[in-house]
């Protein structure tokens, strides 16, 4: 009878450890500039999926320059952007304004993507197809963070190139205003 207790407390612990584990707040951190490499090399085998990440939250329908200051104010600096990307080789058309590089719950890599540059609104995220059961609750949390105080626009200065315009582009916000200003090449 003794032992019958035993293995009934143990499983109902395991199921509330296994229940109360499902709402633990996902840890993401930033993945900065001179860890990409390391990034790169742990995560060289994934598999990269957008699935599970679809679900539209409020993040998904505000333009991307705001997104864009508040992942400044919550995680700082870009992992990279179109600068760090910039060669003598290289096609402008094919880069972004900037990305953010996560390990979430020193686990799962997550990258945030700017495609579509400072015209549209929402932006790409992409993670590991192994973990696409937490993909939705990364989103929620990423969501809570940059709508919340946390995310309180900050100011940031990017470069963008927008292929269909051929034009190149300084995206900002400065003293509590957004802009897009035409500029030529910049000298990287």
């Amino acid at each position: 009878m003794a032992l019958k207790r035993i293995i009934i407390t143990v499983f109902f612990s395991l199921i509330w450890c296994a229940a109360y584990a499902q709402f633990d707040e996902p840890v993401l951190r930033k993945v900065t500039y001179t860890e990409r490499a390391a990034f790169q090399q742990r995560f060289s085998n994934i598999s990269w999926t957008g699935q599970g990440l679809y679900n539209p939250t409020t993040i998904d329908r505000i333009p991307t320059i705001e997104v864009r200051s508040r992942l400044q104010a919550a995680f700082g600096d870009p992992t990279q952007t179109i600068r760090d990307l910039i060669n003598n080789n290289f096609r402008p058309g094919k880069a972004i304004q900037f990305e953010y590089w996560f390990i979430v719950d020193g686990e799962m890599p997550l990258m945030i993507l700017d495609l579509d540059g400072p015209f549209e609104n929402g932006l790409v995220y992409v993670g590991a197809s192994r973990y696409i059961d937490l993909m939705p609750a990364v989103k929620r949390a990423l969501n809570r963070i940059l709508m919340g105080e946390e995310g309180e626009p900050a100011e940031f200065r990017d470069y963008f190139f927008s292929p269909e315009r051929n034009q190149w582009y300084l995206v900002s916000y400065e003293n509590g205003e957004y802009k897009r200003e035409m500029i030529s090449r910049p000298n990287f």
